[in-house]
């Protein structure tokens, strides 16, 4: 039961990034790479005082996959949040998890890794998703290209960090090394002076829910398994989605929910085990 609330709580944490950041961006309360920066500032921060505080000091955690997280990482906070302007919550983040799940599905590929058929299945469904909310009239081809760009760099950070010793020190060193990316760009883009609720929301989605949600994931994920982790993560869209009409009134429209059905339901297809799916058959 601990394991499922603080599982629970987790996914809460990442849908959260998704309304937030559309609460912030989409009003005009922050602009998107303001938000982005203020939430990398507060993350690194954040992440940087939980090292410190677990382990009494600062050590570097190795260059493996260095380059490649911070690349990823700062792809997606800027795709993030500038694909915010134009998306409402539910729709960014299953644009975002299917595009991080076919990242991941190529990353497999690309390593040589087997690929059984009902994997192959699972991502074709995930595919097919992502098109259907791509089709014209369901918002416009810049936002949802920015979002799937944050969805690669999500992707291409997740496949960077994999078998990291120390994940929580690697993902502060990720953040840390990304300010001095990010930061340059943001000026070069030109920043705007955002209001109080902006900057509010920006350092909540920073350090609490992407700071310290990532540091309970990474603690989770060894007990989960990457299974169970996978299919657990199939809640965070429709989570933003219920999040963004209690908050935001944006209500999802049919077309939300079938294409929901298609990526969640290819990736569970696609991320649960073998013996899983022929237990029933096979007592």
């Amino acid at each position: 039961m601990r394991l499922f609330l603080l599982t629970a709580l987790t996914m809460l944490a990442f849908a959260a990034n998704s309304v937030l950041n559309r609460w912030a961006v989409g009003p005009g309360h922050i602009g998107a790479v303001e938000f982005a920066v203020v939430r990398l500032l507060a993350g690194a921060a954040m992440l940087a005082g939980l090292v410190l505080w677990q382990r009494g000091g600062w050590a570097w955690s190795g260059a493996r996959g260095r380059v490649a997280g911070v690349a990823g990482l700062s792809a997606y906070l800027l795709g993030f949040s500038l694909a915010y302007r134009g998306l409402d919550a539910g729709t960014g983040a299953l644009v975002l998890f299917g595009a991080v799940q076919v990242t991941m599905f190529a990353g497999a590929l690309i390593a040589c890794e087997a690929v059984p058929p009902r994997r192959w299945a699972g991502a074709g469904l995930a595919l097919v998703g992502l098109v259907l909310i791509a089709a014209p009239g369901a918002a416009g081809p810049g936002p949802l290209a920015l979002m799937a760009v944050a969805g690669l760099g999500w992707g291409v950070y997740s496949l960077a960090g994999r078998g990291s010793a120390d994940p929580l020190a690697a993902t502060a060193w990720n953040f840390l090394l990304s300010v001095p990316l990010v930061l340059p760009l943001a000026l070069l883009a030109g920043l705007s002076v955002p209001d109080g609720r902006g900057v509010a929301l920006a350092v909540v989605s920073g350090a609490a829910t992407s700071g310290l949600g990532y540091a309970l994931w990474y603690r989770l994920l060894p007990q989960l398994g990457a299974a169970r982790a996978a299919v657990a993560q199939l809640s965070v869209p429709v989570i933003a989605a219920l999040g963004g009409a209690a908050l935001l009134a944006e209500l999802p429209g049919p077309r939300f929910w079938a294409a929901a059905a298609l990526v969640l339901g290819g990736v569970a297809l696609a991320s649960l085990p073998y013996r899983s799916l022929t237990s029933r058959s096979n007592p």
